[in-house]
């Protein structure tokens, strides 16, 4: 039982609770071909019927150019695509300071990290580290929390890790702000190399990153201060993830490992800011977010310090202690009440819904089979679940009952010290992370320019980001370690594919 006994608008909630979605109950014959269909298979010989499909009827051609995923779902209907595009006008909008005469756009700041959701979310892709000599880290910042007291807990959620905003610098460090007012830090990266042979006698380099705010602008950090390094993550396929029933993904939990297979995997149970109930986290790199539009509106408040009707602080991340930045002026003084209103937060959740997944590449070449045949007999779909169908749905038709290839079990698993940012948040300790979903990792150096992965980009291909896996993957790393060489590249292939 993860959810205790709750007063008010939460009671008798749970995290299988879904008001977000208005959902169809599977019948009895509906739920028996969804557990047909995405059970692992044992047939490598070729690929799996449909497999190619990664977002079911929603999946799109895959581009050749930086543009693979920025395409609206391809079952968007003729209207919803204007709607979509309108939402990418809003998701690429430039920002501006108040006072502006361009009313519609004013508020940005007065800290923030980017002035648009595209300017750390690159071509709708995967974000990276500041490289040598970069000024400023665009797509990539530092969480900061302190340790929490007990009237930090959220007592409705059972294994909460309370945690509070560090007094001068809230939960996320801005390293930009607007004229008059100073930025928080400039985040300071250095790594150490690490060399790994692997059989064969081929050798990997690690490199093991130490992160620092430098230049802190508005006194020190709290000395229990808990930092963690962040870069953007891909944006395809969010609204189908978003539609997965939350009994299939809670069903794969084994937090005592009772199969003994030694892997875990528990839910993080967040409280949701829009419906004030406990709800299975789906999104973030810690699943912190349990829906599409509250990722989003956190995003505005924490990235640009822009207010939604669901985050009305006008002052974004600013803390109480940040009296400038609580005074300044700011652009909800007009008719839209919030900087960005609820028809507009609205459009840029659409257009975060309905980014496309890319079809899968080569599925049936020799090498791509034989490197799926690897993935699955090392054990990597233990948390990398290679397939799931999402809720029928009453609307949002583009993602309902969908056969979906997203190579993730959406849960929290316990990745060791070496990957440990050592930041509790909601349930998620500072050594789990979510499965990151796999789909369109192959296309990350077309989209984004650059190979680096995990959460802070540490890794700069595809096979260091295998090594890096600790904890609960450890046993699964060290196959990959001792494997032969042909059948280690086969399953980059099978990587490179998705």
């Amino acid at each position: 039982m993860v959810v205790l006994g709750v007063m008010g608008p939460a009671a008798n909630a749970g995290p299988l609770d879904e008001p977000h979605l208005n959902v169809i109950p599977r019948t009895a014959e509906e739920a028996s071909r969804v557990s047909s269909v995405t059970s692992l298979t044992t047939d490598f010989s070729k690929a799996t019927r449909f497999e190619e499909l990664s977002a079911g009827r929603a999946t799109v051609r895959a581009r050749e150019n930086t543009d693979a995923f920025s395409q609206p779902s391809a079952n968007l209907s003729f209207e919803d695509e204007l709607n979509f595009k309108v939402g990418n006008g809003l998701f690429r909008k430039l920002w501006v300071s108040s006072p502006s005469s361009t009313l519609a756009s004013d508020g940005l700041g007065p800290l923030f990290n980017a002035r648009s959701c595209q300017r750390c979310h690159i071509k709708d892709g995967r974000g990276h580290p500041p490289s040598a000599g970069d000024d400023n880290a665009t797509s990539m910042f530092l969480r900061i929390s302190v340790p929490g007291t007990v009237a930090d807990t959220v007592t409705e959620i059972e294994d909460y890790l309370a945690t509070a905003p560090d007094p001068n610098y809230g939960n996320q460090l801005q390293d930009f702000a607007v004229q008059g007012h100073a930025a928080e830090y400039k985040l300071g990266v250095t790594y150490t190399e690490e060399s790994v042979t692997l059989s064969g006698g081929e050798v990997a380099h690690l490199r093991h990153p130490t992160y620092e705010a430098l230049n802190l602008g508005y006194g020190p950090l709290h000395p229990d201060a808990m930092l963690s390094p962040r870069v953007t993550p891909q944006m395809i396929g969010l609204g189908l993830l978003e539609a997965i029933p939350a009994a299939d993904i809670l069903s794969r939990r084994d937090p005592e490992d009772a199969d003994g297979d030694g892997i875990s995997g528990r839910a993080n149970i967040v409280m949701s800011a829009e419906f004030g109930i406990p709800m299975l986290g789906r999104f973030g790199l810690k699943a912190g977010a349990p829906t599409i539009r509250e990722q989003s509106a956190a995003a505005f408040a924490g990235d640009i310090g822009i207010s939604t009707p669901l985050m009305p602080n006008a002052a974004g991340e600013c803390t109480l202690a940040q009296t400038a930045c609580q005074t300044a002026i700011h652009g909800d003084q007009d008719d839209r009440g919030t900087e960005i209103d609820a028809e507009g937060l609205d459009l840029v959740t659409f257009y975060s819904r309905n980014l496309a997944v890319p079809a899968r590449r080569d599925v049936n070449a020799r090498e791509v089979l034989r490197g799926k045949q690897v993935f699955y007999e090392v054990g990597c779909t233990s948390c990398h679940q290679p397939s799931f169908v999402t809720h029928r749905l009453n609307d949002h038709a583009e993602q309902s009952f969908q056969l979906i290839w997203p190579y993730t079990d959406m849960l929290l698993h316990d990745m060791g010290p070496e990957l440990a940012d050592n930041r509790p948040e909601a349930r998620a300790t500072g050594q789990e992370w979510r499965t990151p979903p796999l789909w369109g990792v192959g296309l990350t150096e077309r989209v984004n320019g650059h190979t680096n992965f995990l959460h802070d980009g540490r890794a700069r291909s595809l096979l260091e980001a295998v090594l890096w896996h600790g904890g609960e993957a450890a046993p699964h790393r060290d196959a990959v370690v001792e494997m032969a060489k042909t059948d280690r590249d086969a399953l980059i292939k099978f990587l490179e594919s998705l």
